[in-house]
């Protein structure tokens, strides 16, 4: 149907609130707004749905949200999971509470049970939630650390993670079908609560979780040593991680933690950084200002929903902060991991390590330090849970640690996404632990490159929105398939995984083989001395991305090589 004439449904129809129609209707005359609005659906991706607040068929609103949650309920009654019920929760965002209501509703509707935190609670802790329950699936309302006009919906499965194939393709296709809004259903909180259909969660869900974050600590007395002297400024940057990352340091024993009070409440309008994204140096400003007045010894961001950690330490040497990359603090935990417990005799039998195909070469080489396999993975943390439960299901690996370059890790498996607040932990302990021998996180940094290797990593990203947008995203992938780069950044292309057409090719010999993951559309360049290149679009902002890394001889010689690469790829 002609977008006009869907614009004008949505204005005229009483299917639709007085707000919604009023908020439209002054829209009149502004044709590009109206197209942009309605030229689509929001698309349900493969993770779920992400875009700007607002009414319109391609805008986050409670009737995108109603359409993709009869989608997802079309599927649990396929898959008889109306009994086991879904977990839901949400973060700081606007709108955010209306939304995981109303796919409550919804799903009861449906006569399938609702789980409902009764506040904002961090995406892991769903993930968490889900299995605790014995829930077919989960919904998390969150647009994570998109700017703050964002929100979105991600669903989860019965083992914890993110949805992957077949369920993402199925559930996906569930939500295609439903093209009418007379198709979905809903009902009043009131019946749905008199049917036994709608609950809210208690606080035994947080109390379990508390706990398992705590087993993560490998050195509990060594935190006791250093407690009253190790000093960390935090922001939840008005997200969700406030009440849970401060009861955790609290519970460990930590007593010197500085909370930035401009950004401690929740608020989705996220009054003091224009992007609420730990990679932001903007976002920083409030954190390295208090950090400075106390002494910190580091300094600890958590997005909106809690799933990526920033990391800042000072470095004694120079009296500054420095900041660590999602390589660099995943790298740091991940060794303390690996280390600490091979030396107490509690590594367990063919320990592995799982991260994405754009993270850090430097985890191959504490793999092989510590004789653990290093599994890869396509981008997206939901890939790293997938392992997990394939794990258990084959009794094959065991798995210590995941991470990825987007400032995400999990340590532990009672959850299946990454968690900040076990980061937060986690890296709180290694700073004590390296304190105890009078050193920093970045003379611990520093430790590792002398000993693996100066390994550095970049991303760049174009942004193509609209219409076009999205068609200049699909020639430019095509045209990188179809006349591959012999030579990057002064690097030789050694082999090109295309992971759409599942090959990998041999530039020198042309032979090819399989990627053995599932298809995507990423290409990666494996690149002569341990560089490599990685382009993939986004799948949650129109964007395309493209991650590198090098591996230098010394920090000079790593920064001079990824200067260098970066400059060749972006033209």
């Amino acid at each position: 149907m002609d977008y006009k004439k869907v614009y004008e449904t949505w204005c005229t129809d009483t299917y639709f609130d007085e707000q919604t129609r009023a908020e439209l209707k002054a829209l009149e005359g502004n044709e590009e707004e109206i197209q942009d609005r309605f030229y689509r659906q929001l698309e349900f991706g493969t993770g779920g749905l992400r875009g700007v607040i607002g009414a319109g068929t391609n805008r986050m609103n409670i009737y995108t949200v109603r359409q993709a949650t009869q989608g997802l309920a079309n599927y649990i009654i396929h898959e008889n999971g109306q009994d086991k019920g879904v977990a839901i929760a949400y973060d700081s965002r606007r709108m955010s509470p209306e939304f995981a209501k109303e796919a409550a509703l919804c799903l009861n509707a449906n006569g399938i049970k609702s789980y409902l935190f009764d506040s904002l609670r961090p995406t892991p802790e769903l993930s968490f939630a889900v299995r605790r329950l014995g829930c077919i699936a989960g919904i998390v309302i969150t647009a994570s650390h998109n700017p703050r006009e964002y929100n979105g919906y991600k669903v989860y499965w019965e083992d914890g993670a993110q949805i992957t194939p077949p369920h993402d393709k199925n559930i996906l296709a569930e939500v295609a079908k439903v093209t009418d809004f007379g198709m979905i259903k809903t009902m009043p909180e009131t019946e749905a609560v008199g049917k036994g259909l709608f609950h809210i969660i208690d606080s035994s869900v947080d109390d379990a979780y508390m706990e398992e974050l705590k087993k993560q600590s490998i050195h509990p007395d060594i935190i006791g040593k250093v407690s009253k002297d190790i000093k960390i400024v935090y922001t939840p940057l008005h997200g969700t991680g406030n009440i849970p990352v401060r009861r955790v340091l609290k519970e460990l024993g930590f007593e010197q933690v500085y909370i930035v009070k401009e950004q401690e409440e929740p608020d989705g309008a996220f009054p003091t950084v224009a992007y609420p994204n730990p990679e932001d140096s903007k976002a920083w400003e409030l954190a390295l200002k208090l950090a400075k007045e106390v002494d910190a010894d580091i300094v600890l961001a958590t997005d909106p929903d809690a799933d990526r950690l920033g990391v800042y330490a000072k470095d004694l040497k120079t009296g500054e902060y420095v900041s660590f990359t999602g390589n660099m603090s995943g790298a740091l935990i991940a060794e303390y991991i690996l280390r600490e417990k091979a030396a107490k005799g509690e590594l367990p039998e063919n320990p592995a390590i799982i991260e994405t195909i754009v993270t850090t070469d430097m985890l191959k080489a504490i793999a092989k330090e510590y004789n653990a396999a290093l599994i890869e993975v396509l981008t997206g943390f939901k890939f790293i849970g997938e392992q997990i439960k394939i794990f258990e299901q084959e009794n094959s690996y065991h798995y210590v640690f995941g991470m990825e370059e987007s400032y995400g890790c999990l340590a532990g498996t009672y959850a299946r996404d990454k968690d900040a607040c076990v980061a937060v932990m986690m890296l709180c302990e290694v700073a004590a632990y390296y304190k105890t021998q009078g050193k920093t996180l970045c003379d611990a940094m520093e430790e590792m490159y002398q000993k693996y290797g100066f390994y550095q990593e970049g991303l760049a990203t174009v942004t193509m929105k609209g219409m076009d947008g999205a068609k200049q995203i699909e020639n430019l992938m095509a045209e990188q398939r179809k006349n591959p780069p012999k030579e990057l950044g002064g690097f030789q292309v050694l082999r090109v995984r295309d992971y759409k057409e599942d090959k990998v090719t041999d530039m020198q010999t042309k032979q090819e083989t399989k990627t053995g993951l599932p298809i995507s559309n990423v290409i990666y360049y494996e690149l002569e001395n341990n560089a490599w290149c990685c382009v993939r679009p986004s799948g949650t902002e129109p964007k395309i991305k493209y991650y590198f890394g090098v591996k230098g001889d010394s920090a000079a010689d790593a920064k001079e090589k990824l200067a260098k690469l970066k400059s060749d790829i972006m033209g």
